[in-house]
């Protein structure tokens, strides 16, 4: 009888539960995130060739060899692209007003509470706190150190960049690219610095995977559905 009981307690308890489907990214975050996602692998795999080549092509007498050239063209036409969508998230993130949930994300940063509750819930402790935004504490501030990486991986990019394009672009950010350069350590000290900020954002999407998991798993409302469809489940009392 007990057991009865109980059954009808949680089944009255999931009929007070209602789930409604909220827009949580817009088509351009959507779009955004995919094509960022895109750049980064072949970014990754490229620059990993550009330091270290893995790929020996066949010996040829004729000079068409050119496999390094190619893949460091290709690094550089996704190292644009990257540019471009962080110009675009940037100006989306302060001037859109469908994106605002996105900087709302910072009115929870100043509270001890919030801070606690997060990390309760994700050692399985607490339930996880409402929140005034996309984003819980933790997953901003790794998007804020993701964001300082992306920002010194393209500084470092464009100055490696005009060493080896001297036309176009390459001749406008000379001067410019040189004197931070010089302010860095020297060229050697850039390409270390490139490769340092690549290690951090390989790290960010390891442990951005993971949340995003966790959170979909744990908080079963959808999380990795909203990235393709742009909508999440919320649960309402």
């Amino acid at each position: 009888m007990q057991g009865v009981t109980t059954l009808e307690q949680s089944s009255l308890k999931n009929s007070d539960e209602k789930i409604q489907r909220e827009l949580e990214f817009t088509s351009f975050y959507r779009w955004h995130h995919w094509i960022r996602v895109l750049s980064i692998i072949i970014l990754t795999v490229t620059g990993f060739y550009i330091s270290v080549p893995f790929i020996v092509p066949a010996v040829n007498a004729q000079p068409t060899n050119f496999l390094n050239a190619d893949l460091r063209g290709i690094h550089e036409i996704f190292g644009f692209i990257m540019i471009s969508m962080f110009i675009g998230k940037t100006y989306y993130f302060f001037f859109s007003v469908k994106d605002k949930v996105e900087i709302n994300s910072f009115k929870d940063l100043f509270s001890l509470k919030n801070w606690l509750n997060q990390v309760g819930y994700y050692l399985l402790l607490t339930k996880h706190p409402k929140l005034s935004g996309a984003y819980n504490v933790i997953q901003l501030m790794a998007y804020v150190v993701f964001y300082v990486a992306i920002s010194g991986l393209i500084l470092t990019g464009l100055i490696l960049y005009v060493h080896s394009f001297h036309g176009g672009i390459g001749a406008i950010l000379y001067d410019s690219m040189r004197v931070i350069e010089a302010m860095i350590g020297g060229l050697a000290a850039v390409r270390e610095l490139h490769h340092i900020l690549m290690w951090g954002v390989i790290i960010f999407v390891v442990g951005h995977v993971y949340m995003v998991v966790f959170n979909a798993v744990y908080g079963k409302e959808g999380t990795v559905d909203s990235i393709f469809s742009g909508y999440r489940w919320k649960r309402k009392h």
